[in-house]
């Protein structure tokens, strides 16, 4: 029928002669193979009879191994291809495609023989926390027996409040905050201070004279902090005092002079006497081997040229070194004429030596404290006689410990110097 109604639409419409033949010559049978579908799936089993078959593996039997005496321990035998078959075999979605590109026909030869792995997994085991264990019935009754069974039912109302909390957490997933916990302060221990003793003048020479214990003859030393700002210039503490008792050191003296006044030095034990020669030597690079050095007014135009090289001990008019009286000057200056100058707001100065007795070195330091009132700056305001002046007073030794000494003992004694040398 669907060949007929084919052949009866062609001939309604018109083809060319060359058209027309062909399909008149094409075969019925044809025609009516193709439009029958029942037809084909015997033409394509026929076709597949035609194909060759699929080559399958070929499997050679193992070679017998040599034989194995008896004491020798023998192999477990290989698997066989029925025992292979048996065992299970796991398969990944590309590994064995992979492995399979990948083995050649050797390949594959001698991995036939070789046993299959097979994967073993084991469930996972979680050790239960410390938390999560329920408690047993046992449990907390000994804990509570010397106490009537309270502690055990705190501890289990404990445990009760805290799983429930947990759960709450877990649940609604309550963040916790952090606690920010104090890093643990040092507290160090406070040791008691004891306040140092202050002495009395009397005691602190004591002191000093028992604590020198050198085998040379040591310098009774002061050292004085005076409440003066150290950056203020105008403020500066400078002066001198001839100690009645002398400082116990052999003073060599200097003097610039001509003439008469030349003489007087002389007579008076001066060490060096001289005028423009001695100026000249010094200019020269001569040793500067003496401790005080006087002038007359007259020299002493031509002496601050060599200024320089005297440094501290250039002649001073504050100091009682530059004097018409020479004679005078000189045995001061051997007596024991003391320069004292502020130095970072303290004076040092040595007032006498270790061998002195204590009253000479009482009069000694009276005359300094005296000399050291007397050379108070005037711009110095707000302050007593000593307070805001003199902070603090110390004596020793030149190899000793210092002793503080009281205010109140060094205004007795230089007024008590004061006293015995009033035209002083």
């Amino acid at each position: 029928m669907a060949a007929e109604r084919l052949l009866s639409h062609v001939r309604r419409i018109p083809r060319p002669r060359s058209l027309q033949f062909t399909l008149c010559r094409v075969p019925f049978s044809s025609l009516s193979v193709e439009s029958n579908p029942q037809s084909r799936p015997n033409e394509e089993g026929k076709r597949n009879t035609d194909t060759p078959p699929p080559i399958q593996p070929v499997s050679y039997p193992v070679k017998p191994k040599p034989s194995i005496s008896s004491e020798e321990q023998l192999p477990p035998p290989a698997p066989t291809a029925s025992h292979r078959a048996q065992l299970p075999r796991v398969q990944s979605p590309r590994g064995n495609l992979d492995a399979a590109r990948a083995l050649t026909r050797e390949e594959i030869r001698f991995v036939k023989d070789f046993p299959v792995i097979s994967p073993v997994s084991y469930p996972k085991k979680v050790a239960p926390l410390p938390e999560d264990r329920v408690a047993t019935e046992g449990e907390g009754q000994d804990e509570g027996k010397g106490w009537g069974g309270e502690i055990g039912e705190l501890d289990r109302e404990r445990k009760r409040i805290e799983s429930d909390y947990r759960v709450v957490r877990k649940v609604f997933k309550v963040v916790e905050e952090e606690k920010e916990v104090p890093f643990p302060m040092l507290i160090k221990v406070e040791k008691k201070q004891s306040e140092k003793k202050v002495y009395d003048l009397q005691d602190a020479i004591r002191q000093v004279k028992a604590n020198a214990k050198r085998n040379f003859n040591e310098t009774v030393e002061a050292h004085v902090n005076l409440g003066i700002d150290r950056r203020r210039s105008d403020l500066g503490v400078s002066g001198a005092v001839v100690l009645p008792h002398g400082t116990g050191k052999d003073v060599r003296v200097a003097v610039f002079a001509e003439g008469a006044a030349a003489d007087e030095a002389r007579a008076a034990g001066a060490y060096i006497v001289g005028g423009d020669e001695l100026i000249r030597e010094i200019k020269n690079g001569g040793k500067i081997n003496f401790d005080k050095c006087i002038a007359t007014h007259s020299m002493m135009q031509r002496v601050a040229s060599i200024s320089k090289i005297l440094r501290g001990l250039t002649p001073n008019t504050k100091k009682g070194t530059v004097t018409n009286d020479i004679a005078v000057a000189v045995k001061e200056a051997k007596q024991g004429l003391l320069d004292f100058k502020m130095k970072d707001s303290i004076v040092h100065v040595g007032l006498g030596k270790v061998s002195f007795l204590e009253d000479s070195l009482r009069e000694n330091i009276g005359a300094f404290v005296n000399a050291l009132l007397l050379a108070k700056p005037p711009g110095l305001k707000k302050t007593s006689k000593y307070a805001g002046y003199v902070n603090s007073f110390h004596l020793c030794s030149t190899m000793g410990p210092g002793f503080p000494v009281s205010i109140q003992s060094l205004s007795r004694a230089a007024d008590l110097y004061t006293k015995l040398h009033p035209q002083r």
